[in-house]
């Protein structure tokens, strides 16, 4: 019974995901918080601007992590994915991480119907199935692979649904879709590899939480949407 609640579940999210822009179509602004051991260290923004058929959404980014005063670790970046209606033609970006640059220029190629990636990780083509790994769209969730915003690199991943819970964020009590999300291939080094626990509000398309472990326990929370 539970493989087949789960089998239908996901069922349901597939159907859902042609459409998946129109979720945010009354969305302006998602603000998230970054927090490692359970201190605020820095946040995520996304913004959303609409003209006709066309989304743009911008991202910033910006952390810095500490030790005795020092710090060990920033990054600071920006990105712009586009669209028209629902299919990506274009994601760039450009990240500055201990001082080192990093880099995403993706266009969708008509020609071959896939996306070429010029990235400080990644250079050459990608199926157009992939999707940008920013926490601000569900169809993460429905992906078997996603692109780096920050390198262009593609990590082939497995989500999994693990249950129904409801969380508290910011005084507010949320009906949440709690899933596990992670690598392929296992045999990929531990700081390469993905291993993350996502809850998403079907309600409101969002995905309201983001955990993992690297050095610390890090928290990517939904503080305000609008």
């Amino acid at each position: 019974m539970k493989k087949i609640f789960i089998l239908i579940f996901f069922l349901t999210y597939s159907l859902n995901s042609d459409a998946h822009m129109e979720h945010y179509n009354k969305l302006n602004k998602i603000q998230m918080e970054i927090l490692r051991n359970g201190d605020v260290i820095g946040y995520n923004y996304y913004f959303f601007k609409r003209d006709g058929n066309k989304t743009t959404v911008t991202n910033q980014i910006k952390f810095t992590v500490k030790l005795f005063g020092a710090n060990i670790f920033e990054i600071e970046g920006y990105g712009e994915e586009k669209y028209i209606n629902n299919e990506l033609i274009s994601f760039n970006s450009k990240t500055l991480q201990n001082n080192k640059k990093k880099y995403v220029d993706l266009e969708f190629n008509k020609e071959i119907n896939k996306f070429n990636i010029q990235g400080s990780s990644y250079n050459g083509v990608a199926s157009k199935n992939n999707i940008i790994g920013n926490w601000w769209s569900h169809k993460i969730l429905q992906s078997n692979s996603q692109i780096s915003p920050v390198s262009g690199s593609i990590k082939e991943q497995i989500v999994t649904f693990v249950s129904k819970e409801k969380i508290e964020l910011y005084g507010k009590i949320y009906e949440v879709d709690h899933f596990k999300l992670i690598s392929k291939d296992m045999s990929l080094p531990k700081d390469k590899r993905l291993n993350f626990d996502i809850w998403f509000d079907k309600k409101n398309s969002l995905i309201l939480k983001v955990t993992y472990s690297r050095f610390g326990n890090w928290e990517y929370k939904v503080k305000k949407f609008e």
